[in-house]
């Protein structure tokens, strides 16, 4: 049977290496630690294109290939890992490269990993589970492993994928700027899962069943929840509630769920699953961090507007998701260098970005066409948080507006979004 499966999947590994690609913003770092002597562990949620980038990276090289998300290799004896390479071996000969897919379905798969790093083979490791960078890695590869994360397209990716390309001498062309409005507008809504951009399926239906399917598969069956229906309740209610506050205690009075510390516990298991992620209030007090309310987001937006019980959600606030997901992409982590603000005079700022113990930036975000009320709204926040918290990198990220405001002696710099989200470098 081991023997089939490996047949079979060799063939599939070569269709899709003849298959075309994307490319993806993560491909130089995946390049640089490929033939280093640590294993590669690419994560992030499915079908978010882990294992095309792995088998991309690759490509031009000899690789053994197995998956282990299969139904057939779940009916394996899942213990008998030396009959596996023994089968691997016979069809791909002496290659001491191999790339596992969704290796976290293996039971006790560190073991696995660690043996054969030991004998010296070169590992690419993919898993949908952030679990597995916490928990299992932290544990059983400490010092031994690189994370690769792939979440879905970011807007480059996107319009790498519509085969559209700008010019910047060019953009403010209206025909130019005018496309690029309209991609923008369509990435805003059904955001960057691959198969939603690339294949044209249609977002809502294609979307709401993979939401279902990850629920299922990374939350209900991978912790064995008994109460399957409340951990969905509170999925969809938070997805309908993102980039809003919200504490445990009040979704345990809006579902009626057993207690604050199931909550928190189904909560970390829709963080692992990668479909949500959420951030703290920034203070220098522990205190006030741990108590203040979070603030949750989604992975994709496209995620937001297939669940949405609204029958058009905000643009301000999907805006603002998309945000938070572009930093998240850039490599800023969510309770560590990712968090919102509220000033001693209760103003909201929507991101404080740090590297370090430093403040690098202050963002706001908002849709609407910048009136004198809402400039003054948004620029009294970042003024009264850039005195608080010491740095005088403040943006405001419009949908179109560009434009450079003085307040009390710090300089505002209003952009369009698409614009921010396009430049290659970071903060």
């Amino acid at each position: 049977m081991q023997k089939d499966i490996v047949l079979n999947q060799k063939r599939q590994k070569e269709q899709l290496l003849a298959g075309e690609y994307v490319p993806r913003t993560q491909d130089q770092f995946g390049k640089k630690w490929l033939d280093s002597s640590l294993i590669k562990v690419v994560l992030g949620p499915r079908r978010a294109g882990k294992s095309v980038y792995s088998l991309m990276l690759l490509k031009g090289r000899p690789f053994m290939y197995f998956n282990f998300d299969e139904e057939a290799v779940a009916a394996m004896d899942a213990t008998d890992t030396h009959a596996l390479m023994k089968e691997l071996h016979a069809a791909y000969g002496p290659i001491k490269t191999v790339l596992f897919d969704e290796i976290q379905n293996l039971p006790r798969w560190e073991l696995f990993a660690n043996r054969l790093h030991r004998e010296g083979y070169n590992l690419i490791l993919t898993g949908s589970n952030a679990n597995l960078l916490s928990k299992e890695l932290a544990t059983h590869l400490t010092g031994r492993h690189m994370p690769i994360e792939i979440l879905p397209f970011d807007f480059n990716e996107f319009l790498r994928a519509k085969k559209f390309t700008i010019d910047p001498q060019y953009a403010s062309l209206p025909e130019q700027h005018g496309t690029l409005l309209n991609w923008m507008e369509k990435y805003l809504q059904n955001g960057g899962f691959p198969e939603v951009v690339v294949s044209n399926l249609d977002p809502r239906d294609y979307l709401q069943v993979l939401f279902d399917a990850l629920l299922f598969k990374d939350v209900v069956k991978r912790h064995k929840v008994k109460f399957s229906t409340k951990v969905s309740l509170l999925g969809a209610h938070l997805v309908n509630n993102f980039a809003s506050l919200y504490t445990a205690r009040k979704l345990l009075d809006v579902l009626d769920l057993k207690s604050a510390t199931t909550t928190e516990k189904y909560i970390s298991y829709l963080e692992e699953a990668y479909l949500i992620f959420s951030i703290s209030r920034h203070s220098h007090q522990s205190a006030r961090r741990i108590k203040s309310p979070r603030k949750v987001y989604v992975v994709d937006n496209g995620f937001v507007s297939a669940k949405a019980i609204q029958h058009s959600p905000d643009k301000g606030k999907l805006m603002e998701n998309l945000v938070f997901m572009e930093l998240v992409k850039r490599g800023y982590e969510p309770q560590r260098e990712l968090y919102y603000y509220k000033t001693r005079n209760n103003r909201e700022v929507d991101f404080v970005v740090k590297k370090g113990i430093e403040v690098v930036g202050l963002y706001q975000v908002c849709y609407e066409s910048v009136n004198q009320a809402v400039e003054d709204r948004e620029a009294k926040a970042l003024v009264e948080a850039s005195g608080e918290l010491k740095t005088d990198n403040l943006t405001v990220l419009t949908w179109d507006e560009k434009r450079e405001v003085k307040r009390d002696g710090k300089s505002i710099q209003f952009r369009p979004l698409w614009e921010w989200l396009l430049e290659k470098t970071e903060i």
